[in-house]
């Protein structure tokens, strides 16, 4: 599933290229395999996921870095709140360009009732 994913959205525009391409990947444990890790390295992708087994905090799990992971946090609450959103859960807006939308006052409606 992971491949599919990835290889899915893809730009056009070089000008555009930018966007679309992360510097790091965050995931949870479940997707910890060499398979994606080596993916990521050959596309010049940092992995943030933690080793199975070990925790955050492990002393031999160095090179992970903590601070993005914790990021993550944020894209899954946000996720989870559109998720709530009965226009954008049950997909009312057939079009993907109307769905789009519907993300977008969603997520405005988020950040605007976070500032009041």
């Amino acid at each position: 599933m992971f491949e599919e994913l990835w290889e899915g959205p893809r730009v056009n525009d070089p000008r555009l290229a930018h966007l679309v391409q992360p510097t790091a990947l965050c995931g949870d444990k479940a997707y910890y395999s060499f398979k994606i890790i080596e993916r990521l390295q050959a596309e010049e992708v940092r992995a943030v996921i933690p080793e199975i087994g070990k925790t955050i905090d492990a002393q031999n799990h160095a090179d992970f870095d903590r601070e993005v992971y914790r990021d993550r946090n944020v894209v899954e609450r946000l996720i989870g709140w559109l998720k709530e959103s009965r226009r954008v859960f049950s997909r009312f807006e057939k079009p993907a360009v109307n769905f789009l939308g519907m993300i977008h006052v969603d997520c405005i409606r988020y950040y605007t009732a976070k500032l009041m």
